[in-house]
């Protein structure tokens, strides 16, 4: 992979946007994070880090159709580039190699 390497925020807004397949929007992310991970992060956060994101070439957005729900407002839709998935996956593997690596006695299996 290049230069760039995923913080700890970045990786897991990355795999909540994978996660939503689709359907990742601000709320949407934010949502499933603070569920899965049982810990809150702002809606201004999760802007900076998507728009960073973004920014590096990890993900892409597009503007959805405007709603009456919402006054006319458009939401933002986020979509894992390949280079993002990409990054994901080594990620993966390295954290997985470093698992891998740990006695089994440690956790006593």
């Amino acid at each position: 992979m290049g230069k760039n390497r995923l913080g700890e925020l970045e990786e897991i807004v990355l795999l909540t946007v994978a996660i939503l397949h689709g359907k990742a929007y601000g709320m949407a992310i934010v949502t499933e994070m603070e569920q899965r991970l049982e810990r809150r992060i702002s809606i201004g956060s999760l802007q900076i880090v998507l728009r960073r994101l973004e920014k590096k070439g990890y993900l892409i957005s597009e503007l959805g159709e405007a709603t009456k729900i919402r006054g006319g407002k458009r939401k933002r839709f986020f979509t894992l580039t390949n280079y993002g998935k990409d990054s994901l996956e080594e990620t993966k593997d390295q954290r997985m190699r470093m698992w891998e690596a740990i006695p089994k006695t440690l956790f006593g299996n």
